[in-house]
């Protein structure tokens, strides 16, 4: 039996910005990138209601299964894709949706679920994978990556400033004894970075790289936003909720280069990339959760949103 309380707490980050520039109308085509509890597919069947229609993905097999008994309701209306969302072109054709939404955050499910591995709060096995599916778990990196490609993740993906000695620390221990449990590996990582002045947890830029790293979001990422411009019908809307300097980067990075026509070097005097734009930006800045939503929802604290809109014609 499903624990209704799972969706019953979840709170959607952003919700009411999200679907103010995503704009769901009757008769709509969408996709949602990141189904999880089914917050933000909810809402937009409602917003599309009675003959809108959502592709919803996710690889967590435990999401889908919460998400499927919310959007019971909405019958056919409503298509679950185990799958990631780098493959929207395999279930979308070109041209065919109103809009597309992407929240790139772990959930609370996950991160409260112990056997997950993905928090360094709790003991559970060293995982991190969203979909079982996966072949290479956190355990695989810590104790098979050589230290040079540890430290650079840790680098990379965390911007950990103590990369090299965690990195030397963890491929120390791992000659005694198998790093298997978060408990373990968060230990190994605050006494080689020791607890400093600083107000997050020692281990948080660690363990938020080595999940990167484990499940390949920046690729993911970088894959997903031209596919989407390609689902997209001129006008959809496109929409990217980051939660970490590193995606809302490729993100900005992104909608800036495909909203200008040129992208030649500035000092070049004459245009030679036959570059053209395919979006229009719809937020110049992200946009971020306000004060009561904060208090309601921490998590929403680091979420930033950005969306543009596909340029051209439907003829």
């Amino acid at each position: 039996m499903i624990d209704t309380s799972l969706y019953d707490a979840h709170i959607p980050v952003m919700l009411e910005s999200c679907m103010t520039l995503l704009e769901p109308k009757p008769g709509g085509r969408y996709a949602d990138g990141t189904l999880g509890a089914g917050g933000h597919s909810e809402a937009i069947l409602k917003a599309s209601a009675p003959d809108g229609r959502l592709l919803a993905f996710d690889l967590d097999p435990a999401a889908i299964e919460i998400a499927q008994e919310r959007l019971k309701p909405y019958g056919d209306r409503v298509t679950i894709i185990q799958d990631s969302y780098v493959h929207l072109g395999q279930y979308a054709e070109e041209n065919s949706l109103d809009g597309f939404i992407v929240d790139l955050g772990v959930s609370s499910m996950q991160l409260d679920n112990q056997e997950r591995g993905f928090s360094f709060l709790q003991d559970g096995p060293l995982d991190m994978r969203f979909s079982p599916k996966q072949t290479i778990s956190a355990a695989d990196i810590v104790n098979e990556w050589p230290e040079e490609e540890i430290a650079r993740i840790l680098w990379l993906y965390g911007e950990e400033r103590k990369s090299r000695q965690i990195a030397a620390m963890i491929c120390a221990e791992r000659k005694n004894t198998r790093i298997d449990t978060t408990l373990q590996l968060q230990s190994i990582i605050c006494d080689a970075a020791g607890h400093g002045r600083e107000k997050i947890h020692p281990a948080t830029r660690s363990f938020q790289a080595i999940r990167i790293a484990v499940n390949r979001e920046l690729e993911a990422v970088e894959a997903v936003l031209p596919a989407a411009v390609k689902a997209l019908k001129p006008g959809g809307r496109l929409l990217v909720i980051s939660f970490h300097s590193l995606e809302d980067r490729i993100v900005k990075n992104y909608f800036k280069t495909e909203s200008r026509d040129c992208v030649c070097p500035p000092e070049q005097p004459v245009c030679t990339c036959g570059h053209k734009a395919s979006l229009v930006e719809l937020t110049r800045h992200p946009l971020t959760a306000d004060d009561a939503e904060i208090v309601a929802n921490p998590r929403s604290r680091s979420a930033k949103l950005r969306a543009a809109m596909k340029l051209g014609s439907e003829e």
